[in-house]
């Protein structure tokens, strides 16, 4: 069951960003570094998240392996790099870290990546993944059916700025949530 606590001690024994991409193969690394060199510029997204005043933990279940986690996971740091004093963004690995992965199935599977959106108190907040809409759009253009793409090619500009927007747009669903909770404004006196 995802309580605070079980959160909390998942979202402890995370890695940051930097640390999770150096678990990695160095052609993996290297899948990483080339998806983050194509990062969209600090645009208004940024912006709103700067002004983020409640503290949020954000745990992303990841394969370093994945082509989805390889386009979509630099953009979540990039992300969260926009205000880390309020978004705390960590990563683990989905098979390492199995008992967690079973609870947050998607579609009765062990997706990735998976985003675990917390409160300060790590509060259970939101589960989002393993694509958002612009992704699933593309891949539904492309051709139907199952796949999960290595990460060999980096994506393309245009989709990853969708993808960008898609993923800022649940930080700040989420962000706003936290803001408006009359159990955190009760608390916060606000």
């Amino acid at each position: 069951m995802l309580t605070a606590d079980y959160l909390k001690t998942k979202f402890d024994a995370a890695l940051s960003y930097d640390d999770y991409v150096a678990t990695g193969k160095p052609e993996q690394q290297k899948r990483w570094a080339d998806a983050r060199a194509l990062l969209p510029a600090v645009d208004a997204a940024s912006a709103s998240q700067a002004g983020y005043t409640r503290l949020m933990h954000v745990l992303v279940i990841s394969g370093i392996w994945c082509g989805d986690c390889v386009q979509q996971c630099p953009l979540l740091e990039h992300i969260a790099s926009g205000n880390p004093a309020k978004i705390a963004l960590r990563f683990v690995d989905r098979d390492a870290h199995k008992d967690l992965s079973e609870q947050v199935k998607i579609n009765g599977g062990l997706r990735v990546p998976t985003v675990i959106f917390m409160a300060e108190d790590f509060e259970f907040c939101a589960l989002a993944g393993d694509r958002p809409i612009s992704r699933y759009r593309k891949i539904a253009i492309a051709k139907l059916g199952a796949s999960c793409p290595i990460g060999i090619a980096p994506p393309e500009k245009s989709e990853m700025e969708d993808t960008y927007k898609d993923w800022a747009t649940e930080f700040e669903r989420v962000q706003l949530m936290l803001r408006l909770s009359a159990r955190l404004r009760e608390k916060h006196g606000d």
